[in-house]
């Protein structure tokens, strides 16, 4: 679809923006958090690093998780999904009869810290330990999604595992049952302090029956003024509610505690039993305490509806708008739900409004992500286009409301088939997000951070405003530029050799310097494994890797931390890159190259 201001330009006008486009010079970048060609990306001991929040004093959060590896199919299939909402990914499989494994850990970094310029440094929450230090086993999934100016860091976290005895006399062999007290709760990190971000949801009560469920929360980011907005449950599902009840029924022969938890668990179509009413949740920091407010739906529920309804706050600015998505009954038509970008904003007498942004019945759904301090907020909606489902990056201003939402040309002079995702806006009407970069409609498509420059109209991949040595290039004595060569020892003593890769996949955040933080491929070698999926070490003590028919190592993309800072002597690369084949497998990469960092004694197999 193309909003009224797309329909609204003439031949003079595109004409116009064509111009500008070409007399703006965009920022040249680089990457400022690597070490010989490698990026500083992640925490030791885990395999994927991800960015998603600077403050303006180039101090960022994170998530380091131990997620699969990605192969270059997989790079061929997109960037790093994660649910709209920020809803943390599950990627254990969780049971009431094991121990419960945690596989997300909280960092952070700056350019002036003390352990070192970029440096991921694991931040415990909720009584973390490092996930290198392998004499504990954590239980508690913790997640860092923004920062404000004054180190206030916001995301949230599991409940540590609980168990208990098995003392049933059936043939249930289990000795222990595990479980824990909430699945998810809003956190805040005020130096050392931690402050809990409680939705007011947290008991199932019927007749003379209390529950603790623990609810859930989530934080997603944070203003100046010590304003927390994310979202939270504020009553339980209908379906949730049979569940509960089943658990106090007769027919359960599981230990209460135990019951629940299995509800809560998603199950293997990755939903859970027990979801609960959410809704967008602010909370005020004060003197160590929270106060929480919910925000209005987008419409008001019958009294006997029985369905689950959602809404999410996911950005906020210094004049405490909040920017989300709402379930709506567009233009107040029964037949018509849908979820939808959203703002809220206070009124006169200071209570939280809602506000929706028109969307057209075309549109399947849309989201906001980030409001600047002027009103400028970005979002996505998706619709058909060209037969295709499809997302596009929009701009609404929240001063003008009645002026439709404005969708940016991306890569060319009219709107395109490439899916597009804003994260963040700053002051200075820079978005970043990320953007697909290829057009076969057969194919999955490859993505690219991207930059955004409202005040010019300028799109462009980021990956083309690095510089050579960003991009995995050194220069050689004769003055050209070619791939950088790593090299790796294999088990049989023999030194291989692979080309360095770096892409920026995906742009999450961005400060009022223009530093920019998100997500970049690195290319790493695979290793050989043994059908029990250990990795095979060779009589020297090394692993041995996976090699293609002509003997190179094959490799596969794996996602880390990326830190972008606008070049003051560099100059954009312009190697040409379209020989460049590279060694890896296109199909099947298998990679765990983030054990690397961990002591091969775990997992030592010898050839034989």
């Amino acid at each position: 679809m193309k909003s009224k201001l797309d329909k609204a330009l003439s031949l003079v006008a595109l004409g116009v923006l064509g111009v500008l486009h070409s007399a703006h010079a965009a920022p040249v970048y680089e990457i400022v958090n690597l070490d010989n060609y490698d990026l500083q990306g992640t925490l030791e001991g885990t395999r994927n690093g991800y960015a998603l929040g600077v403050n303006a004093n180039d101090e960022l959060v994170g998530i380091a998780k131990g997620k699969k590896k990605l192969s270059t199919s997989d790079v061929e299939g997109g960037v790093i999904d994660v649910e709209d909402g920020i809803a943390p990914e599950e990627t254990i499989t969780y049971s009431i009869t094991a121990a419960i494994v945690a596989n997300n850990f909280a960092f952070v970094a700056a350019q002036n810290a003390a352990a070192g310029a970029w440096l991921p440094t694991f931040d415990s929450v909720n009584g973390t330990t490092p996930p290198s230090d392998t004499s504990v086993v954590n239980s508690v999934d913790t997640f860092y999604y923004g920062i404000n100016d004054a180190g206030v860091k916001v995301g949230s976290m599991t409940a540590p595992e609980k168990k208990t005895e098995n003392t049933a006399t059936t043939e249930d062999t289990t000795d222990y049952w595990y479980y824990r007290d909430y699945e998810y709760r809003g956190v805040a990190k005020v130096g050392d302090s931690e402050i809990p971000l409680l939705p007011p949801y947290t008991q199932y009560v019927k007749d003379d029956k209390t529950v603790e469920l623990g609810g859930w929360s989530a934080a997603t980011a944070v203003n100046n003024n010590n304003l927390v907005v994310g979202y939270a449950s504020t009553d339980i599902s209908k379906y949730g509610g049979d569940r509960v009840a089943y658990c106090l029924g007769t027919d359960n022969t599981l230990p209460l505690d135990v019951c629940i938890q299995r509800e809560q668990y998603p199950n293997t179509q990755g939903t859970r039993n027990i979801q609960y009413q959410t809704r967008a949740y602010v909370w005020q920091l004060d003197n160590g305490a929270a106060t929480g407010t919910a925000l209005p739906l987008g419409l008001t529920p019958a009294s006997d509806n029985t369905l689950t309804f959602t809404a999410q706050a996911l950005g906020v600015n210094n004049e405490g708008v909040v920017a989300g998505r709402s379930h709506v009954y567009r233009n107040g038509n029964t037949d018509r739900l849908r979820q939808d970008a959203a703002y809220w904003s206070k009124d006169a007498e200071g209570n939280y409004q809602y506000h929706w942004i028109p969307m057209s019945d075309s549109i399947i759904s849309s989201i906001a992500y980030d409001v600047n301090d002027s009103g400028i907020l970005v979002g996505s909606y998706r619709s058909y286009i060209q037969g295709y489902q499809r997302d596009k990056f929009f701009y609404f201003d929240t001063n003008t409301p009645d002026v439709a939402y404005v969708t940016p040309n991306d890569f060319a002079s009219t709107t395109t088939d490439l899916s597009s995702k804003p994260k963040d806006i700053n002051n200075k009407g820079q978005v970043v997000g990320y953007i697909e970069t290829t057009y076969d409609k057969e194919k999955p498509r490859p993505k690219a951070g991207f930059l955004y420059e409202k005040s010019t109209g300028e799109f462009s991949n980021l990956n083309n405003l690095l510089t050579c040595e960003s991009k995995g290039f050194e220069k050689g004595s004769d003055g050209n530029w070619t791939r950088h060569q790593v090299e790796v020892q294999d088990g049989t003593g023999k030194v291989l050799s692979y080309n360095s890769d770096i892409l920026v996949v995906e742009a999450a955040s961005i400060n009022e310097d223009g530093t920019i933080v998100g997500t970049a491929f690195i290319r790493k070698p695979s290793y050989q494994f043994d059908s029990d999926g250990n990795i095979i070490v060779g009589e020297n003590g090394l692993p041995l890797f996976e090699l293609s028919g002509n003997g190179d190592p094959v490799t596969a993309y794996i996602p880390r931390m990326v830190v972008l800072k606008p070049s003051t002597n560099g100059e954009a690369c312009t190697v040409d890159e379209s020989t460049d084949t590279g060694n890896y497998e296109r199909k099947g990469a298998a990679s765990l190259a983030w054990l690397l960092a961990l002591p091969l004694v775990w997992l030592r197999r010898r050839t034989r």
